[in-house]
């Protein structure tokens, strides 16, 4: 499989390279994305020869259907990550909240959010290839809160690697901005950045293509890449619960082989959407994808409305923040694939240029073939969780963002898988409030939502608050680069 640009070729780079070289070196000509040439059919045959299988045997099956040039046992060792989840029988169990809706649960990793699911095997891979070749690497990461948690877990103590992380101060939970500041290993930094995610994720885009900082890290024998959803080593991962979803759905008979579902998704840079978008058009039976966005609704415009416009917002922190995301980078994915390189560069452009683009009518209707959207405020959400917590389910905010899109875009009454792409440990409290406790600490809230909701909380959430913290650095955006030599 080779992969190609979304932006074309600058006649510098070559015009198509192998996975792993889309993944060791992520950024493409005029600051576009790698994208695979084809995909691999997801067939009836296909889905049926894993009707009984376990998730690391699909996985395994799909990764080489789609033809990737990494070795076999690299890949089944990296798939070995699974085992270290809740349950290794089912890293990602399926859970019945209404009659026809069921909750993927993605997130009883080590980070306890859907980020595991893709960088715990990807961070395998991306540090063995490095051995392999005798390089050393500097991993970018910014997060919103749940890449980095996951980038740092699974690149720490690794040979071939460092890793400096990204994150907006005071943009992220209590809970996800300790697991990165706690994180204790010599490769890894953190730096806190004074702004909001798009500010940590522009920096970062915009030192993979910097021609002068891989001069600089070149001088220190040193790569570059990126474990952000523009690494498509982190997509190829998160195509494949979406099969699973679907097979856990055919073993429960709640749908025929054949028989279409929907998917909701809650979406920020809109990784986990491209995943179901790839899914379904190598086969699987999706009816469509359901976009799910909290105040922060760019993409409900972009998809309902085809006006990409960030003239006149300012981004708001909400008690979904891992969705506080203005700038979704996964979208330049989906417009190459349905409206070419040449449009793709040119929409991307008056995009970063104006600060807008709008599609053609014909263009917005392809579309919305595949997609709807809705979004939900912070009140809604809350409404949601509560409600939910009655029933005997607790779920997260981004989770609940989900539920609007369920009841209200739907045209037919098929089916819904809804992604749950973090543990409610991550925001106990915003969950304390939906069930009527207000309380900002993290410590009492996560101890009051345990005794009344009676769930348990990890041992590696609670153990968050005796750990010592390391990484204290706060810095201007402009000073990220400086720091990131100093750590190097």
């Amino acid at each position: 499989m080779q992969f190609i640009e979304t932006r074309g070729n600058d006649g510098v780079k070559p015009s198509t390279v192998p996975f792993s070289e889309a993944i060791l070196s992520p950024s493409a000509s005029f600051g576009g994305l790698y994208v695979p040439e084809s995909l691999p059919d997801i067939d009836e045959t296909f889905l049926t020869k894993h009707l009984q299988s376990h998730y690391k045997t699909l996985a395994l099956d799909f990764l080489q259907t789609f033809g990737i040039d990494i070795e076999t046992e690299v890949l089944k060792e990296a798939l070995k990550r699974y085992d270290t989840f809740d349950d290794p029988e089912n890293p990602v169990p399926l859970t019945q909240i209404e009659r026809d809706c069921f909750v993927s649960e993605l997130y009883h990793g080590p980070t306890r959010a859907f980020k595991d699911m893709a960088l715990q095997p990807f961070g395998y891979i991306l540090s063995k290839l490095a051995q392999k070749r005798g390089e050393n690497y500097l991993i970018m990461a910014a997060t919103s809160g749940d890449t980095g948690p996951a980038t740092l877990e699974t690149f720490k103590n690794q040979e071939g690697v460092k890793v400096a992380c990204l994150y907006p101060d005071g943009g992220t939970s209590d809970v996800q901005r300790l697991q990165m500041v706690t994180e204790n290993a010599p490769n890894l930094k953190v730096i806190g950045v004074k702004g909001n995610f798009d500010d940590t994720q522009n920096t970062l885009k915009a030192l993979l293509a910097s021609e002068d900082f891989k001069e600089e890290l070149k001088e220190r024998n040193i790569k570059l890449s990126a474990a952000n959803s523009v690494n498509f080593g982190r997509i190829i991962f998160q195509i494949i619960y979406h099969i699973h979803s679907y097979l856990e759905l055919v073993r429960k008979d709640v749908i025929n082989m054949g028989e279409k579902i929907y998917l909701v998704v809650p979406s920020g840079n809109f990784g986990n959407a491209l995943g179901g978008y790839y899914a379904k058009k190598a086969g699987l039976p999706i009816e469509k994808i359901l976009i799910s966005s909290n105040i922060n609704n760019i993409l409900t415009d972009w998809i309902n409305e085809g006006v990409y416009d960030l003239t006149s917002r300012e981004l708001v922190q909400t008690e979904s923040p891992a969705m506080d995301i203005l700038k979704s980078s996964n979208i330049e994915r989906i417009m190459y694939d349905k409206f070419g390189a040449a449009r793709t560069k040119e929409l991307m452009e008056d995009l970063a240029n104006k600060n807008k683009f709008t599609l053609t009518e014909a263009e917005l209707r392809s579309l919305r073939e595949d997609f709807d959207a809705s979004f939900s405020d912070d009140m809604e959400c809350e409404a949601v969780v509560g409600m939910y917590a009655k029933k005997g389910y607790i779920m997260d905010p981004h989770t609940a963002t989900c539920m609007r899109a369920y009841e209200t875009l739907r045209e037919k009454k098929l089916p819904t898988v809804v992604y749950s792409t973090a543990e409610w440990t991550k925001f106990s409290p915003a969950v304390s409030k939906a069930l009527g406790h207000e309380v900002e600490d993290d410590t009492e809230a996560l101890k009051w939502v345990s005794e009344h909701a009676n769930v348990s909380v990890p041992a590696m959430i609670k153990g968050l608050f005796d750990k010592p913290v390391i990484h204290t650095i706060v810095v201007d955006k402009e000073d990220i680069k400086g720091e990131m030599l100093n750590f190097l």
